[in-house]
């Protein structure tokens, strides 16, 4: 009789070190899987790696601005070896200023978001948690609390040589270009963060020529393709031979119309033609060249500067030709479809604007009626 209570006490023994065992892996499991899911892409990160999280005030698939970003923390995970997420806000601005706090109270090293909308939020959250550090990737709020560090560019300068760019476009002999002397601009909103591009449009075009004529429209939205291509219609159906894109997701149509039309446009904040052009050869080779604010570089410097411990925070930062900050795409169809004399002469202008010998105006810094008179003296 005891020997069969010893057997048993045994065999109880066994099965309940055998139970922990199995409890043991799979939390081990559970917990490889939980790291795995906090990375960019499933991937895995080295052991005690930076942690470093984007927030996007939308979605993915813009092929700009956002996607510019995402890149930019691709990058930080590639390059910097951190362990990185990315989460989509979508549209719902009430849902943000929540999403930024709930990820605040995690272990997250750098948190990243961007955009003028989000910053009194995204400053309210990193003053309301000093142990951690932002990036604001693009604000044209120049305050910024001590444990953030934020971003913006000269998009005045850069769209000075977009409009150039229009401008020797219509008075080419490009094979899409008409006899009218007019070019068009679609913007996301009528606000200073659009009218910087448009003001410095504008006066790349007027320095080509000062008899230019510019349709400018706004869709009232960001993510809004349909509303883009039909602004964009009417402009090409008007005698505007070449369109440039400032709107975010909503610049999309304006491809498509370019593409229905077969007229030119200029693309914005990423090499739009290239993101295209696997997808839509003939789209991509309409879009003359882009507009491009460097974000993902510019997150990239941002995060590495965190890591190694020489990024000034508190402060922001404008970051223009000189800081390679900003450029047009200089990419195969520009080269091709741009002609070589052409792009001597934007390459002259690139340099004036880089020994300030050319300096443009911001709308930044403007009353609306400034804007309002700029855009009714080109008005066609």
């Amino acid at each position: 009789m005891k020997k069969k209570v010893l057997a048993l006490l045994l065999l109880v023994v066994m099965v309940l070190v055998t139970a922990c065992g199995n409890n043991a892996s799979n939390n081990e499991a559970n917990s490889a899987a939980n790291a795995g899911n906090n990375t960019a892409d499933g991937g895995e990160a080295a052991a005690g790696a930076l942690k470093v999280i984007l927030l996007i005030p939308g979605t993915l698939g813009d092929k700009s601005f956002f996607d510019a970003a995402n890149s930019g923390l691709q990058k930080v995970k590639d390059e910097l070896g951190a362990e990185t997420k990315v989460i989509e806000m979508g549209t719902d601005k009430t849902k943000w200023e929540p999403t930024f706090n709930d990820i605040a109270a995690e272990d997250w090293d750098v948190i990243i978001s961007g955009g003028s909308e989000i910053t009194e939020m995204f400053n309210l959250t990193a003053e309301a948690n000093p142990d951690k550090k932002f990036i604001n990737y693009d604000t044209d709020i120049e305050e910024a609390p001590a444990n953030m560090y934020n971003m913006s560019y000269s998009t005045n300068e850069v769209s000075f040589l977009a409009g150039a760019v229009a401008a020797l476009t219509t008075q080419s002999d490009m094979p899409n270009a008409n006899a009218e002397n007019v070019i068009g601009f679609v913007g996301g909103m009528d606000i200073p963060g659009i009218n910087a591009f448009l003001v410095g449009y504008i006066q790349g075009a007027q320095y080509v020529d000062p008899e230019v004529k510019v349709a400018v429209s706004y869709a009232g939205d960001f993510v809004n393709p349909a509303k883009g291509k039909e602004l964009s219609l009417i402009q090409y159906n008007s005698g505007v031979d070449v369109i440039f894109n400032v709107a975010g997701g909503t610049g999309l149509g304006i491809f498509d119309a370019a593409k229905e039309k077969n007229e030119y446009a200029i693309g914005v904040d990423s090499d739009q033609a290239m993101l295209i052009k696997d997808t839509d050869s003939e789209k991509a080779n309409l879009i003359v060249t882009s507009a491009i604010k460097k974000i993902d570089m510019a997150i990239l410097g941002a995060v590495k500067g965190i890591q190694d411990g020489s990024l000034t925070m508190g402060k922001r930062d404008v970051l223009g030709f000189v800081e390679d900050g900003v450029g047009i795409a200089d990419n195969e169809i520009y080269k091709t479809v741009f002609p070589a004399d052409l792009q001597a002469k934007i390459e002259e202008v690139k340099q004036k604007l880089i020994s300030k010998e050319i300096t443009v105006d911001n709308a930044m810094g403007m009353e609306t009626s400034e804007v309002e008179a700029i855009r009714n003296a080109v008005k066609p």
